[in-house]
């Protein structure tokens, strides 16, 4: 388990979640280099913008996924701990990713 530089804070995960999130991120990663070709070949606008809105959505459902399992996990347990300044955390949180 990997820990933070900046603090103690880590975040185990299985196997099957790293497979699963690595896997979705590769994903990302071909379709940014689908789109950086496709604008060295000068494809047209609307073209690129439909896989900027397609990356968009995945990156949005990956980060979706993993709120998920830091509310149903770490941020369950900080609030069992008594660790209430996690809801702050969780707040500003979400205001990012809107």
């Amino acid at each position: 388990m990997e820990k933070c530089k900046h603090c103690d804070r880590s975040k185990h995960r299985t196997i099957e979640e790293k497979k699963h999130l690595s896997v979705r991120l590769k994903t990302i990663e071909g379709q940014i280099r689908g789109i950086s070709k496709m604008i060295e070949e000068d494809k047209y606008c609307n073209d690129i913008l439909i896989q900027l809105l397609a990356v968009n959505k995945s990156i949005k459902s990956i980060s979706s996924e993993i709120l998920k399992s830091h509310l149903s996990t770490c941020v369950v347990d900080d609030i069992k701990e008594d660790k209430l300044e996690v809801i702050d955390e969780v707040m500003e949180l979400i205001g990012r990713l809107n």
